[in-house]
């Protein structure tokens, strides 16, 4: 059965959101845009592009900072809501610099609790599954406190995601902060990377190319992927919930596939003739994950409902679409999200 579920009307709001440019955070402020807020987007365009902003930087409730959260960042005026989305979020990304992958989590999630302790706004940290590591209990719910290798290679986003969500728990004890902390499964749809490494934008790309598609491992892991409409309502939703609600609630698909079914279900609708090639699995690579969303269920009264073939299809038409774009521009002129645009291009607003 569907739920039908709607975002109660509220005033309109002065609303930051870092790592605005990125995948999700680009959807979050399209729809913050259409509830009728002032959007301010920030992002340090190491792994967020401009593409995904363009269509907005004339919207005159819009503005972006390009930014890096490591740094502190001050913003004039009112500010009701703060969306932490700033961390790439990919193994190929967090993994070039560790280092500067946990500072961000850290030091970024500490400059903006400050902001928010500043304001008096209230804050979403973007967490992830990842803090369960590669679980030993499954499904996971928000009560386990997960399986993580402090030193592998994963470890730079793990743990300091896991030291984000202590810091807001601690700014909340503190300071009286009104904080929200959302645990992120695996998420899909239109404005990912195609070089991401994550698994359906590689199946994607691999098989609109015809190349062969990388499976690691047997196959046989599992993950449940939610398609980015989905997650931007339910975290819309505990961004709105009572201040007594702040998680983590687990937000995701519950429904749980294999890695070679995701592969087979893209060569299906893509009408690929791409072959499967399996490779050895990374480091630490989760062998199962699956979230118990009850929490989200019965406090936001969330769940996913949009199904998988859709969002397949979705996501299939916008990596075509970028694919035939770049082929009409040419080895010769770069795409507009290679072209870094200066400061009279965009009306950018750049913090000192």
């Amino acid at each position: 059965m569907t739920i039908q579920i709607s975002i109660p009307a509220r005033r309109s709001l002065r609303t930051l959101v870092a790592g605005g440019a990125g995948f999700i955070g680009s959807h979050i402020c399209d729809t913050l845009l259409r509830r009728g807020d002032t959007v301010i987007c920030t992002d340090n365009l190491h792994t967020g592009s401009l593409r995904n902003i363009r269509p907005l930087l004339n919207h005159p409730n819009f503005s972006f900072i390009e930014h890096d959260v490591r740094a502190p960042l001050e913003i004039d005026g009112r500010l009701d809501r703060i969306y932490n989305f700033a961390c790439p979020a990919s193994p190929p990304h967090y993994q070039q610099d560790p280092v500067g992958t946990m500072k961000t989590c850290v030091l970024g999630t500490i400059n903006l609790l400050e902001l928010a302790r500043q304001t008096s706004a209230r804050i979403l940290q973007a967490s992830t599954s990842e803090v369960y590591g590669d679980p030993e209990v499954h499904p996971q719910p928000e009560s386990y406190v997960g399986h993580v290798n402090t030193i592998g290679p994963r470890a730079c986003y793990d743990e300091g995601k896991r030291a984000a969500e202590t810091l807001m728990f601690d700014y909340r004890r503190m300071h009286g902060i009104d904080i929200k902390v959302a645990r992120i499964f695996n998420t899909y749809g239109p404005r990912m990377h195609e070089d991401d490494g994550r698994v359906v934008s590689n199946f994607i790309v691999q098989a609109l190319r015809g190349a062969p598609i990388t499976v690691y491992g047997s196959g046989s892991q599992t993950r449940s992927f939610c398609f980015v409409d989905d997650l931007v309502r339910g975290l819309e939703m505990l961004m709105e919930s009572p201040e007594s609600v702040t998680g983590p609630v687990n937000l995701g698909n519950p429904h749980e596939m294999s890695i070679e079914a995701i592969a087979r279900e893209v060569l299906t609708c893509t009408r690929s003739s791409s072959t499967l090639e399996f490779k050895p699995l990374p480091v630490d690579d989760p062998k199962r994950r699956k979230p118990v969303i009850a929490t989200a269920e019965r406090l936001l009264g969330w769940r996913p409902q949009i199904p998988l073939r859709k969002g397949l299809e979705a996501t299939i038409a916008y990596f075509a679409l970028e694919a035939a774009g770049r082929a009409q521009s040419g080895p010769d002129k770069p795409t507009p999200a290679k072209r870094r645009p200066g400061r009279a291009q965009l009306a950018l607003a750049r913090s000192q």
